[in-house]
């Protein structure tokens, strides 16, 4: 099988296991925006943000560590493992007991209810628990179990949640059993949501257990110390990716006028699950591409390779752009129930556009993960953090979280520039520039005619996308036959 064909197939298997809890965020959008107001789906949308925030600094790098180190110290691979698994079960558990006794601070100082933040504490703690054993089987190429616990889990939040908001109701209304009474809020709906996540987390820690006694728990101090000063800068690039990934929501809550915030934040985070199709596509990609980046970086035409599958990442998320915009009248029919979440619609084409950048950033770091120059994806990661909070505390309060949406691209777009030309630099790679570049600014082109100039007419932009498709093909037919062949 040569090399492609792996990495699609696997691609496909940890996009498979990836879009699936990330298509149940969408696949419940629909149900929460039936249930819940503005202002509830605003809550849960800024709690789950500072969880995004917390996932990060939990995980401090230790993942694109542990990647490195089994590769970089094969005739070490069980000492790595034990030392990472020692570590982050050990911060894990010591984060839990520390947060927990003082979580009604934590919940006064970010102005939640007590109960919402224990639960986001305990889903943090489960989710740092599982960071290791999925490592695992990305790096033994086990990506049938991964995807199979992956997808277990959307299954029982997805169970719990359906149960909770559309059965628990109608057996309260259809019998007197006291038990149901006391589990069930009609005003504190959003509260459904975290225990759903707590429960589907738990019991994913559960199967995952027996890899826990495989590996070990032991400890390697000298090993430990070079793996957080890999992983520190990695730690780094996080945080600033969470602020670029998660602090709208969170600025919008606290710069906006407080009788208005939530209910803005609501259909902000609402419509922006729409750009999650790109999100899909990249995680997906970049959960097969990073093992893959580590294995190959020492074959003698790596770099053409990479060059390579980052062209066709950029024809894969110019087409899911174009797609998503031609047809958003039917996805906001399908995904967001209520017409009031529809007035933020006009940040759809921004945030994919921002979202196909963050991709094709993920694509070129490979330049500085593989060379040990980890240091450069912190300073990139904070030069987009600085401009998220800059662009959003200017434009906010101007221009709502349609400035929100203008500082996600304006963070997005220069994070690739930069680690595009560093990376020139560093680790130069072939990359295609004339086509990449021609099929994103045929994309831009096209989705804003469809979106802008014909005011989403399914038959002028089923048109432009047809337009697209024959011209990706006309251009890449030879490259993809000598491919398929291999």
């Amino acid at each position: 099988m040569s090399i492609f064909k792996k990495l699609f197939q696997q691609t496909f298997i940890y996009g498979l296991a990836t879009v699936l809890p990330r298509a149940l965020a969408i696949v419940l959008v629909p149900l929460y925006t039936s249930v819940m107001e503005p202002a509830s789906f605003g809550i849960y949308a800024t709690l789950m943000s500072y969880i995004i925030l917390g996932n990060v600094l939990l995980s401090y790098g230790m993942e694109t560590a542990f990647f490195r180190f089994i590769n970089k110290h094969a005739d070490q691979k069980k000492t790595v493992e034990a030392t990472v698994l020692t570590s982050l079960t050990a911060t894990a558990l010591l984060f839990l007991v520390v947060t927990m006794l003082f979580r009604e601070q934590i919940a006064t100082v970010i102005e939640f209810k007590i109960e919402y933040v224990t639960y986001a504490l305990l889903i943090l703690a489960l989710d740092a628990l599982v960071i290791l054993p999925f490592a695992w089987f990305r790096a033994n190429e086990r990506p049938m179990r991964y995807a199979i616990i992956k997808i277990l889990n959307v299954c029982i939040n997805l169970g719990c949640n359906l149960f909770f908001f559309l059965v628990l109701p109608k057996l309260v209304a259809e019998t007197s059993d006291t038990f149901w009474n006391t589990i069930y809020t009609e005003e504190n709906k959003v509260v459904y949501v975290f225990i759903s996540n707590v429960i589907a987390s738990g019991i994913t820690l559960l199967l995952l257990l027996p890899l826990y006694f495989k590996i070990g728990f032991s400890f390697h101090k000298k090993l430990w110390k070079q793996m957080l000063k890999y992983a520190f800068p990695v730690l780094i690039a996080g945080v600033a990716f969470s602020i670029n990934e998660a602090f709208d929501k969170i600025m919008l809550k606290y710069l906006l006028p407080e009788n208005i915030a939530e209910a803005e934040v609501g259909v902000y985070a609402a419509c922006y699950k729409l750009g999650v199709f790109m999100t899909l596509f990249a995680t997906a990609f970049r959960l097969g591409i990073e093992p893959f980046f580590f294995n190959h970086a020492k074959e003698t035409n790596a770099k053409t390779t990479y060059a390579t599958i980052t062209k066709y990442f950029s024809i894969f998320g110019s087409l899911i752009l174009l797609v998503v915009i031609v047809y958003i009248d039917i996805f906001k029919e399908i995904l967001i129930a209520d017409p009031e979440y529809w007035v933020a619609l006009s940040i759809v084409p921004i945030i994919l556009l921002a979202n196909l950048c963050l991709g094709i950033y993920h694509n070129l770091s490979v330049w500085y993960k593989v060379t040990d120059r980890t240091r450069f994806g912190a300073y990139i990661s904070i030069v987009g953090a600085l401009l998220t909070l800059v662009l959003n505390y200017v434009l906010i309060p101007i221009m709502s979280y349609m400035g929100s949406a203008i500082a996600t691209l304006a963070a997005y777009g220069t994070m690739m520039l930069l680690s595009y030309f560093f990376g020139r630099k560093y680790y130069p790679v072939p990359y295609d520039l004339k086509k990449i570049g021609g099929y994103l600014v045929l994309s831009v082109v096209f989705s804003a005619i469809a979106f802008y100039g014909f005011d989403g007419n399914l038959v002028i932009g089923t048109a432009l996308l047809l337009v697209f498709l024959l011209l990706v093909f006309l251009s890449e037919k030879k490259d993809l036959k000598r491919i398929i062949n291999k």
